[in-house]
């Protein structure tokens, strides 16, 4: 009634090393690279709308970071304009840049990097103080 089958499952014929595999600490450190570069920028935004020497310090810090997770690579880096302080935009950067900080913290956690989780933790709470100033 139905006929066999006569070639092989494309899963079977995968030669598992036909393509590259990631160990789990290498695709954690680039998914850590990712949320860190992604909180450098929201930095480098936060420090056109406010300069602030503490933001200052924190973009170098997280560069740094980003730049020893990839391997030397240097973290793209957007120059913003200044811009005028405008307070429901800060706030809502802040808001973002704590949610980004907060799960940097828990890849750095299970990767058991100390400089990064420390990092992130004080990211979130300088953006969580920081927008509570802004919102009252």
């Amino acid at each position: 009634m139905y006929e066999p089958i006569r070639t092989k499952s494309v899963h079977a014929m995968a030669d598992p090393g036909d393509f590259p595999h990631r160990s789990r600490e290498e695709e954690l450190d680039i998914q850590l690279a990712g949320h860190l570069a992604a909180l450098l920028a929201l930095t480098d935004e936060l420090r056109a709308l406010t300069p602030d020497p503490d933001l200052d310090a924190a973009a170098d810090a997280l560069a740094h970071q980003v730049t020893r997770l990839r391997g030397g690579l240097l973290p793209a880096r957007a120059s913003v304009a200044d811009a005028m302080i405008h307070e429901p935009r800060s706030a809502a950067l802040h808001q973002r840049a704590h949610a980004l900080a907060g799960r940097a913290l828990v890849v750095a956690a299970s990767r058991a990097d100390t400089a990064a989780a420390i990092l992130a933790a004080r990211r979130m709470e300088a953006h969580a103080a920081a927008g509570q100033l802004v919102a009252s």
